[in-house]
């Protein structure tokens, strides 16, 4: 395949609608209870990319670049904003998810293992040949999909049901150099997304798109063990909790399939934050920008009518915005490579 080139457009800051106070039923007191209004926001379009499936974005400031996959096409993405340059390659099977080395190499699971590729040759090939590390030899009807580094430099992830129904017959897992695969006791899923951890690192964000719920628990990332899992965030029945990334001030903005935006929610677990995106199926948010303050978010087109299309023509691009007094924080490497 060709290096290809994409049309961009850069992100200029937006207007936010502040966060007012909207009373609600009156409490056991007789006084009205106070229900903060969540702050509004719209994303613009930032690389017209065309996914069938974009996901698992990153951004790596020592090159100023995002990195995103299109899963279906078995295809990875970088992208510098500054510039708009954007460049594609293909891959030997589908890439769920990815992650920054330390050494500058990327971390990728791929649909049966975990691989990795030498990021300093990329602009050497229009097609890359990704060295396999691990298999996960699982069921199968099971490929990797959503996962993230932990502050330990782990790579922790879960692993999808492509069946139809889809059974949750999947499982999290962490990687890493020194212990390999270690099983995460999570219980089983079917949709593994929205994995993010604080920033110390102990607490860990997950859920199983199906249950309508994003949950979180205790992490030790050491010894790879868990606690019990709480919920943090329920979504409507008509909602697709997707990916998931943590700010500096511990919010957790969730990409919501189905509905076009992107959530910011309190440690608490109350909505603070919305984000409108022009596109119904947002998959995957990240911060990045010199100064990680813009929240990249990647679509898809998947299974999209030609009428939706038509009112979603940029469907699979990725879009940005950049919201007041918000930060994020650097993307952990995978420690050992």
């Amino acid at each position: 395949m060709k290096p290809s080139s994409s049309s961009a457009a850069g992100i200029r800051p937006i207007g936010t609608t502040r966060s007012g106070a909207t009373p609600t039923a009156a409490s056991r007191s007789g006084e009205a209870r106070i229900v903060p209004t969540p702050v509004k926001n719209e994303a613009r379009l930032a690389l017209d990319s065309r996914c069938t499936l974009g996901e698992g974005i990153v951004w790596d400031e020592r090159v100023g670049a995002l990195y995103f996959t299109d899963i279906h096409a078995s295809r990875l993405w970088r992208f510098d904003p500054a510039t708009g340059a954007a460049r594609h390659w293909a891959l030997p099977d589908r890439l769920g998810s990815l992650a920054l080395c330390e050494s500058g190499a990327l971390l990728l699971g791929l649909a049966k293992g975990i691989h990795f590729v030498d990021a300093s040759r990329l602009d050497a090939s229009d097609r890359l040949d990704a060295q396999l590390l691990a298999a996960v030899d699982e069921a199968p009807s099971l490929r990797i999909n959503d996962g993230r580094c932990d502050r330990n430099g782990n790579f922790v992830f879960g692993t999808l049901d492509e069946s139809a129904p889809k059974r949750p017959i999947g499982r999290f897992h962490q990687f890493s150099t020194k212990h390999g695969l270690r099983p995460l006791d999570l219980g089983g899923v079917a949709i593994p997304n929205s994995i993010a951890f604080d920033a110390d690192g102990k607490t860990l964000y997950y859920c199983d798109t199906l249950a309508r719920c994003i949950q979180r628990c205790d992490y030790d990332a050491e010894r790879a063990r868990v606690g019990t899992p709480r919920v943090f965030a329920h979504v409507d029945s008509h909602v697709s909790a997707d990916g998931s990334a943590i700010d500096r001030d511990g919010r957790l903005w969730n990409a919501q399939w189905g509905v076009g935006r992107v959530v910011g929610y309190s440690r608490a677990g109350r909505v603070e934050h919305e984000v409108a995106v022009p596109a119904s199926q947002p998959s995957c948010p990240a911060f990045g920008g010199a100064n990680l303050d813009t929240l990249y978010i990647t679509t898809a087109r998947e299974d999209l009518s030609y009428e939706q299309l038509e009112r979603e023509p940029h469907a699979g691009a990725v879009f940005g915005a950049r919201i007041d007094g918000v930060v994020g924080l650097p993307e952990e490497k995978f420690s050992g490579l």
